[in-house]
């Protein structure tokens, strides 16, 4: 952790949202598509999309100036991050996700922080993942984002891990899939149970389908809190899950796990997880703050606690490692 010193680091906080508006700008302007199939002008993006070349001008050179793009003879090329993951249909492809769940729900959903931690929040405002998933449309558009954000981390768990000795998965709260598909793709003897709400379910069957798994990838429509849990599980899996309910339940979910693993059995907890002295990583602590704007229960969830909770749960082999570098960690732990 560096402690700011000067007025201008502060102004790269306080302005920092003008840099996340021309990302979400850029991605539905399709930017860094148009820039994949050759180098461009502004008066060739403002042609390719309808909009006035001054405007065009404007976001290409905000753009150059995040690093986004290259700018040379006023001609625009993709950097090559934006290549890689900002590009439709890339093979690490995140723009998606980017652009629906960060830009169309997570960013205004944070004028809801102020009131959530003062306690103050408006009836009608989003108070938990339950509410939110309530609306079909809103389920649809969180999780089909988040299914392509989840794919990346999907594959380095599956290079992590050596799950051919387990059978059975169960993913808590585990969305469309993404960590499922991924898996059973990677371990040919493994099958997987989904937890998840019935509008998000839906969804996910469809991607289990499409994947050609729906003889190994099955689901159980419930709120994970409130529903049974299969036993008999060699695996439980919770991506993203302690970040979004209550912190008072982290406890009954550990409680949870314990009882339908079988001997021996893991449990995988990947979320956003800071240090145990509380110093970072940054990215981290930002999106357990955008968590409470709308679950304004959820626990601040460091590596230290989580560890202590684990061992005193009946968990052996406690372990902690970074998963998406400054963002998440994946704890292990294994049923005695």
């Amino acid at each position: 952790m560096t402690l700011l010193t000067e007025a201008d680091e502060i102004s790269h906080i306080a302005f920092g949202f003008m840099g996340s508006k021309a990302l979400f700008a850029a991605l539905e302007l399709k930017v860094f598509s148009h820039l994949a199939e050759a180098p461009m002008t502004a008066a060739a993006l403002a042609q390719a999309e309808g909009i006035h070349e001054d405007r065009a001008m404007t976001l290409l050179t905000a753009l150059a100036g995040l690093g986004l793009v290259s700018v040379q003879d006023v001609v625009f090329s993709n950097s090559p991050a934006a290549e890689a993951f900002l590009v439709k249909g890339a093979k690490y492809d995140f723009g998606d996700y980017i652009r629906l769940q960060v830009g169309k729900q997570m960013y205004p959903l944070l004028d809801q922080i102020e009131g959530a931690l003062m306690g103050t929040m408006e009836e009608g405002t989003t108070q938990s993942y339950a509410d939110w998933f309530s609306d079909p449309e809103e389920a649809r558009l969180y999780s089909e984002s988040q299914h392509a954000g989840s794919l990346g981390p999907a594959r380095q768990l599956a290079r992590s891990l050596d799950l051919s000795g387990g059978k059975a998965l169960l993913d808590v709260g585990g969305g469309t899939a993404a960590f499922d598909i991924t898996l059973c793709k990677a371990f040919d003897d493994l099958s997987a149970t989904v937890l998840e709400f019935p509008n998000v379910a839906s969804l996910g069957r469809a991607y289990v389908e499409e994947a050609g798994l729906s003889d190994r990838i099955s689901y159980r429509e419930g709120n994970a809190l409130e529903a049974d849990w299969p036993e008999g599980q060699d695996v439980v899996l919770m991506s993203y899950l302690f970040s979004g309910v209550p912190g008072d339940s982290h406890d009954g979910l550990i409680e949870k796990a314990l009882s339908v693993l079988n001997p021996g059995g893991k449990i995988l907890i990947h979320d956003f997880i800071v240090e145990a002295d509380r110093t970072g990583p940054s990215l981290a602590a930002l999106w357990q703050l955008q968590h409470t704007a709308f679950t304004p229960e959820a626990r601040s969830l460091d590596a230290g606690w989580l560890t202590d909770t684990l061992s005193d749960g009946g968990f052996t082999d406690v372990s902690i490692a970074t998963m998406i570098p400054q963002m998440t960690m994946l704890a292990q732990a294994v049923k005695a």
